[in-house]
């Protein structure tokens, strides 16, 4: 996730703390089932579109925002971003161009567990409906009272009317459902056919919002109801994840390559320059998600350089084609603490083990090719 902030049939305070992250974003679904299947205006970081474009080529970063979920549908690019207490939803068919024919779809109500911090919105297809999963909370900061709700399309248009399904529950007790605890950049997926939602939390409440944070899961019912008491799924326990100042995993997203499922989330501080992706693998195909012995930990798999550093909270999508893997993250723009950070994308490749290969963040302003079958219009 980041303060203020694949889906197909084959196929993440002195008084920094990460959650307040959200408020700084510019907040902008690529379901993890990976489909095997970019600039904004100019800016101090980006070189002109124009020069770019005369070779069918983009340079990053593509703008400012953070936490960038891009979802691919019939040809047409869709993406969620939060802002003002609300939910926008963009439509493109450009990947290189996210951000363009905006509508917003939800403002946060004036009253209720959800009236504020708007953060890290999802857009997913699912069982004939749109679904948008988000955070929000009743005050802050400290972000002491974030949890995760989900909204409903009314027709087949991911731009269109929503009904507020209400908050899931991440709590301990599915028979009550009681106290469902904190929660952040909830995410779905379908594994072995079965829904599964994964997410940050705290193991309790907390009186700061300088808590650690892990990882959860629980089985669904359906898009929008949790069947099961949460599992503790990971918690930030390796050297490379461990931070200076909070441990910290969030920003979980659901990865899929053949056979292989993958969750990549974020960790490390997402005020500082170390911040990075890590990856949880499911050790065979019918394996228990729910069991944490069912996943094997590495990283860090996608790590800043000297030029682009605070990298994270992922998603993932293909080229227009369907033939290329493309990662779209957010890094900072400074190595100052702080929240500041653009939107950016490059191609990813595959390992011989059939994990993903994200390589190394191509520095700001240097030319990638677009996205195999990009419209015409994208290379003039």
């Amino acid at each position: 996730m980041a303060p203020s902030s694949v889906s197909s049939a084959t196929s993440v305070v002195a008084s920094f703390s990460r959650t307040g992250a959200h408020l700084a974003r510019s907040a902008p679904f690529v379901s993890f089932l990976l489909v095997l299947g970019a600039c904004a205006s100019p800016s101090a970081h980006t070189p002109t579109r124009a020069a770019a474009r005369a070779s069918c080529t983009f340079a990053n970063p593509l703008g400012k925002g953070a936490d960038p979920w891009i979802v691919r549908r019939g040809g047409t690019y869709y993406l969620a971003q939060s802002g003002g207490r609300g939910i926008t939803i963009y439509r493109s068919d450009d990947l290189t161009q996210p951000e363009r024919n905006g509508v917003r779809i939800w403002t946060a109500p004036d009253t209720g567990w959800n009236r504020s911090n708007v953060w890290a919105p999802e857009l997913h297809w699912l069982d004939g409906h749109w679904y948008v999963y988000y955070a929000a909370g009743r005050a802050g900061p400290p972000f002491l009272h974030q949890r995760a709700g989900v909204l409903e399309s009314v027709t087949d248009d991911p731009q269109g009317a929503y009904v507020d399904r209400g908050m899931l529950y991440t709590g301990d007790s599915i028979a009550t459902r009681a106290h469902p605890y904190w929660a952040i950049d909830l995410t779905v997926g379908r594994i072995g056919g079965q829904l599964y939602a994964f997410w940050s939390g705290w193991t309790g409440d907390a009186t700061t919002d300088r808590t650690p944070q892990h990882l959860y899961v629980a089985r669904m019912a359906n898009p929008y109801t949790v069947a099961t008491n949460r599992v503790l799924l990971s918690s930030p326990d390796a050297s490379w994840e461990r931070g200076t100042e909070l441990d910290l995993q969030e920003g979980p997203e659901l990865l899929a390559h053949g056979n292989d499922t993958f969750l990549v989330y974020s960790a490390r501080e997402s005020w500082l320059r170390a911040y990075r992706l890590g990856q949880l693998r499911l050790r065979a195909p019918h394996a228990n998600p729910l069991a944490p012995a069912s996943w094997v930990k590495s990283g860090p798999v996608f790590a800043g350089t000297d030029s682009v550093f605070g990298v994270g909270h992922a998603s993932f999508t293909t080229s227009p084609d369907g033939a290329e893997s493309w990662i779209a993250y957010h890094a900072k723009v400074s190595t100052a603490p702080g929240w500041d950070r653009v939107l950016r994308m490059q191609r990813f490749g595959w390992k011989p083990d059939g994990a993903p290969d994200f390589g190394t963040p191509v520095a700001d302003g240097v030319a990638i090719a677009a996205p195999s079958g990009s419209p015409a219009e994208a290379c003039r």
